[in-house]
């Protein structure tokens, strides 16, 4: 079979697209189709479409008068859905293909998705002018407050009782602000990553211990790993971050109280993150942080990477935002499922190039 267009335009396309043969069976999705769907193509591939998706149109009739006539036909406003989520309303055009009139493109403009997308990027510029607002005020706000904590610490050697209780008040809350300010800065400020060839299971132990002797010493931390997993391409001590922060939101979920959190690895080859500029690089390397606490509430769930969003009380809402900045930087995807009783950060990472020494893999 030949493709529309060459291998990486088809690719590349924004659009979710689906080949299928002359008896409606899936002959290739392109990576943008895979992700509206939340479907491989090696699950879809020779697969009956109608049997896979529900679509609220009678496309076995389009498709017959597409293939009689030998040209393309556009429905507007079809539900689509994978059984899985919820229906969303989009633009179809079938299409005739190649020197096999049998063979048709089908083509799907989700309407809702270009919508929220639209929406998302505009939180996130609103977020960026946000970010490089607080940088600056954290800059300039830090130098008073030194001097704030410096005169509450010199009044309170010549006080006591009450007037001591509220001089050490001022100096603990302007320390509080301080160290909020440090972390809007170093938000601001991640250099870009280091990457070498790095044991992700050596990261995760670094992580699990520090956090054990600190803020999840309450918890029960469970380790499945896989212990074949190769190398990733990574900085080892932003990777660090990355675990320790998602470790400290699992801790603080359970509010106090004993818990338990379970760290996964897994290989899974069929994640690729698609680019802009090509098909993009696999992301086989899968670590999953898993906590029993009370979820993520639903108001925040599509928020919750992007900065200053935080379910807590007190909360910054800029540790998950670093976690997701770091990975990025990476090439990898982060993502989150949430339900109460259960919430599974995903952190998805590629493989070390095989020219590249490879690290010990003992656990």
């Amino acid at each position: 079979m030949t493709l529309p267009a060459p291998g990486i335009i088809w690719a590349s396309l924004p659009t979710p697209a689906i080949l299928i043969d002359g008896a409606d069976r899936v002959l290739e999705i392109n990576p943008a189709a895979e992700l509206f769907l939340n479907m491989s193509a090696r699950s879809l591939k020779g697969q009956k479409l109608f049997d896979r998706l529900a679509i609220d149109a009678p496309l076995e009739e389009v498709f017959g008068r597409v293939r009689a006539n030998n040209s393309a036909l556009f429905i507007n406003d079809v539900d689509i859905s994978t059984g899985e989520r919820a229906p969303v309303v989009c633009t179809l055009q079938a299409a005739p293909l190649g020197d096999d009139p049998q063979n048709l493109l089908l083509v799907i403009q989700p309407r809702e998705i270009a919508d929220r997308l639209g929406r998302a990027q505009h939180v996130k510029s609103a977020a960026r002018s946000a970010i490089g607002m607080a940088e600056m005020l954290a800059h300039e706000i830090k130098n008073p407050l030194a001097g704030i904590s410096g005169a509450a610490q010199l009044l309170s050697m010549n006080l006591s009782g009450e007037d001591l209780e509220l001089t050490d008040l001022i100096v603990e809350e302007t320390r509080r602000i301080v160290k909020l300010l440090e972390q809007v800065e170093q938000f601001g400020n991640i250099r870009p990553p280091e990457l070498r060839a790095v044991n992700i299971h050596d990261v995760l132990d670094r992580a699990r211990k520090s956090a054990l002797v600190g803020f999840a010493a309450h918890m029960s931390v469970i380790e499945d790993y896989d212990p074949s997993l190769p190398a990733t391409h990574a900085d080892p001590d932003q990777l660090t971050q990355v675990f320790l922060n998602l470790l400290k939101n699992a801790a603080e979920a359970a509010k106090g109280t004993p818990g338990t959190i379970r760290i996964r690895t897994f290989y899974d080859l069929s994640l690729r993150l698609r680019r802009k500029d090509g098909p993009g690089q696999p992301l086989p390397l899968q670590v999953e942080i898993i906590d029993d606490g009370p979820g993520i509430p639903p108001a925040i769930a599509a928020e919750i990477f992007e900065p200053f969003v935080s379910g807590r009380e007190n909360g910054t809402g800029l540790g998950l935002a670093l976690v997701s900045k770091i990975i990025s930087d990476h090439g990898g995807w982060v993502s989150v499922d949430s339900v109460p009783g259960r919430t599974v950060f995903r952190v998805s990472l590629p493989l070390a190039p095989k020219n590249r020494a490879q690290p010990s893999l003992e656990t």
